[in-house]
């Protein structure tokens, strides 16, 4: 009965010391993350508060782990520094047996980061996405009611007045890339449409002219549309289709739809090779056209390692939060003489140093295929055998 009194007491301390903490951090992550994705995209208040919900599971992601390192250095390294560990061991109560409540509320929160891991690069990304490019239009309208002129990284444009949603005699100079010569398109009237779908601005022109690389090109009498991607509207358009953006739930699947394409491609490689070698094409075997269908399936077996390693690298960053406890709050007891910033920086400088490096690498080597994806919880092995360590020194002494 007094160990589940003591317990509960404990649960409580860590949790007010791990709330408040985690509602500070997290603000000022908050802060961070919306005043520099508003600076780079001229957002406004309104836009800043869409993008509030998005960010914050990002966020959290970021803090849950420091906190809750940080309340277990604190409720611990008070407790041992006020004899209370002493005064438990004198009883002849392991210290273990006061452990359990913060390892069982770190396993609850580990689980809790994994599915803000998820949220946070799936629902939180697309939704960041979606507001800045459902917003880019009115912010293209915005500054050209008052200045006349905007300015992207695709384009520049000027225009003589906006009605409504009509941008009159507009003047649109798309900047060269490597695909395409500079492009300046006048018309009479322009509009400007969001496409959240495809993360891109469609304009209409009416009645346009069109020259390419400063000469005539073409003229469109009628309606002419084109599509614009918002390629920096932010570093996370476009890539709905990355694995580093893919819900936990759809990876398995495509991990399954990736080892059949590439399965289909070996097998059309392997006939066609065959059919040469039939043939007594042996040249064409070391050709340009082989090259490229080597790189090819390379790309293919890129995506699958990275598909395959995205699972164990949430999984691996969600449980961190365990390993930080597991470190922390022994190390706390042991260092019963010190504040509780000298504690937490003791603990968290030894983990930036071995985990995050070997989170880093684990995570690189396996989409290289240098290791298998498992290989991924090497900074959160490394991190346990350091608190075991730290744990049975406590228990001794």
């Amino acid at each position: 009965m007094r160990m589940q009194i003591l317990g509960r007491y404990i649960l409580f301390e860590l949790l007010k010391v791990f709330l408040v903490g985690l509602a500070v951090l997290t603000a000022v992550i908050m802060l961070v993350g919306v005043v520099r994705e508003a600076a780079s995209q001229g957002l406004g208040p309104a836009q800043i508060a869409r993008l509030v919900p998005y960010i914050l599971p990002d966020a959290l992601r970021f803090s849950v782990p420091g906190t809750l390192l940080f309340a277990a250095c604190s409720v611990y390294g008070r407790m041992s520094g006020s004899n209370e560990m002493l005064a438990v061991k004198s009883l002849g109560i392991s210290p273990l047996a006061l452990l359990w409540p913060v390892l069982g509320f770190a396993v609850f929160v580990s689980l809790v980061a994994v599915w803000l891991n998820d949220v946070a690069v799936s629902w939180g990304t697309a939704g960041v996405r979606r507001v800045v490019v459902e917003e880019a239009a009115e912010i293209a309208y915005r500054i050209l009611r008052t200045q006349r002129s905007h300015t992207t990284r695709q384009f520049t444009v000027t225009v003589q007045a906006v009605s409504g949603r009509k941008l009159v005699a507009p003047v649109f100079s798309f900047l060269a890339t490597p695909h395409a010569p500079p492009m300046t398109v006048r018309a009479d009237e322009a509009e400007l449409w969001p496409d959240a779908e495809k993360d891109a601005v469609t304009i209409t022109f009416r009645n346009a002219s069109v020259e390419v690389d400063g000469q005539m090109s073409a003229s469109y009498p009628e309606t002419w549309t084109i599509e614009i991607p918002l390629e920096s509207a932010s570093q996370t358009a476009r890539v709905s289709d990355m694995p580093a953006f893919l819900p936990l739930r759809a990876i398995s699947g495509k991990i399954a739809e990736q080892t059949a394409k590439i399965e289909q491609l070996e097998r059309t490689f392997a006939v066609e090779a065959a059919c040469q070698m039939l043939a007594g094409d042996f040249a064409e075997l070391t050709g340009p056209e082989w090259r490229s269908r080597e790189g090819l399936r390379r790309i293919a077996i890129d995506y699958l390692r990275r598909l395959e390693t995205e699972p164990y690298r949430r999984w691996a960053g969600g449980f961190s939060c365990l390993c930080f406890v597991i470190v922390g709050a022994p190390m706390a007891i042991r260092l019963r003489n010190c504040d509780v910033l000298t504690t937490f920086f003791l603990c968290f400088l030894p983990i930036l140093i071995l985990y995050y490096p070997l989170l880093a690498y684990g995570i690189g080597a396996a989409k290289r295929g240098q290791l298998p994806p498992y290989c991924v919880w090497m900074g959160n092995v490394a991190l346990v055998g350091w608190g075991t360590w730290l744990l049975r020194k406590v228990v001794r002494y």
